[in-house]
């Protein structure tokens, strides 16, 4: 065979694996959003203090969601930037409270493949084939968690608090300060439940999230579970840069209610009068704003390495991420004037998703999120249609 003649064979096999790859993704996208409806059909059940909810993190694992951004060769589909954030939103649509959960697992797995081995990649991900969830827990009590190292062994001491899946989660990736000051990424593997307190979440919206404190205190830590170098979790433009996947979880939520609002006009006969189909065309607006925001970022970040400076992405997304917040908040006051009492009233699905996403937008500094875009925007005086380029 010749050279010229192989080549077309190759090209040929080449896109035969992409289409392949395509496919899975695509079927991937359908199973997220079949395991949505079946989470927003159970997700009143699971709307307590201190819930799991367990049977719709099976239905991830089931139908290969846990698995999706593991890369092809860990058993996973490379899922990333747009498709991942159509997979996110969909979870987000079924339950905000599981949308926080697979959002950390998606975070703690893309750590792991940004900073780790291929050792501690292949260790995650035989785990997440059997059906483990992970999540990042990276918010210290006054103690902080830290790392110890003596006479030849690890273990960590202290806690961490507002950690989602507390008492479920069997391997969570936390940051701990070691004695020299280094901060560093673990993957402990925790099996007791008795390690979290769930008593101290009392917040209004998210009660299905597992969220607590839980105690690392003994907990011995092998060489394979200490992740990357000192620094590596905060290392920009990633630390902020993965704000999009909550976005798009909240993003979610927020076209249920869209379409939660709909239907009441529809059945109640309301959908003509001015001042209600005003209000839909603005809650129209407020969805479309957040998805347009979203998948901007989702697709920025995804492009290759060095195609943006790394500031000018993380101010995209940190507009991003505020973008949405205020999209949501604009969308819940007409949600809450067009349906009126009833979107106050239990068991109605308003309420519920009102307040769990109501509960989820409150991230870590918004404002410095805002003032440091700001910065980067009036150091680059470039014509705005060049200014995201």
């Amino acid at each position: 065979m010749t050279e010229a003649s192989a080549a077309p064979a190759s090209a040929e096999v080449i896109s035969l694996s992409d289409e392949r790859a395509s496919i899975r993704k695509r079927l991937l996208q359908r199973s997220a959003r079949e395991v949505a409806e079946k989470a927003f059909a159970r997700a009143s059940a699971y709307d307590e203090d201190g819930a799991y909810p367990a049977a719709d993190v099976a239905a991830l694992h089931e139908s290969g969601v846990l698995t999706a951004v593991l890369p092809v060769r860990c058993g996973g589909a490379g899922l990333s930037g747009l498709c991942l954030n159509e997979v996110l939103q969909s979870i987000g649509s079924g339950s905000l409270p599981l949308g926080r959960l697979f959002e950390g697992h998606v975070n703690a797995l893309e750590l792991v493949l940004r900073y780790g081995n291929h050792q501690q990649v292949d260790l995650l991900a035989e785990e997440a084939r059997a059906g483990g969830l992970f999540g990042v827990w990276n918010t210290d009590d006054a103690n902080g968690l830290r790392l110890i190292h003596r006479y030849g062994r690890s273990w960590l001491e202290g806690r961490k608090v507002l950690a989602s899946g507390a008492g479920h989660i069997e391997r969570p990736l936390v940051t701990a300060t070691d004695e020299n000051g280094r901060r560093m990424i673990v993957l402990p593997r925790i099996g007791a439940s008795d390690r979290a307190d769930l008593s101290r979440w009392t917040a209004q919206g998210m009660r299905a999230s597992a969220t607590g404190a839980v105690d690392f205190t003994g907990v011995v830590i092998h060489p394979i579970e200490i992740v990357g170098r000192d620094g590596d979790y905060e290392r920009q433009p990633w630390f902020s840069a993965g704000a999009w996947r909550f976005a798009a979880v909240q993003l979610g939520g927020m076209e249920r209610l869209f379409d939660l609002l709909r239907r009441h006009l529809q059945e109640t006969n309301r959908g003509r009068d001015p001042h209600q189909a005003t209000r839909l065309g603005q809650a129209t607006m407020a969805v479309e704003t957040a998805r347009l925001w979203v998948a901007e970022a989702a697709s920025t970040t995804d492009a290759p390495l060095g195609s943006r400076a790394p500031e000018q992405l993380v101010a995209y997304v940190n507009l991003a991420r505020l973008a949405v917040e205020s999209a949501a908040l604009d969308l819940m006051q007409l949600v809450q004037r067009s349906v009126g009492l009833q979107a106050f009233m239990r068991p109605n699905p308003i309420e519920r998703i009102s307040r769990d996403l109501a509960t989820y937008l409150r991230q870590p500094g918004p404002d410095r999120a805002l003032t440091d875009a700001a910065a980067w925007i009036l150091a680059h005086p470039v014509g705005a249609q060049d200014l995201w380029r």
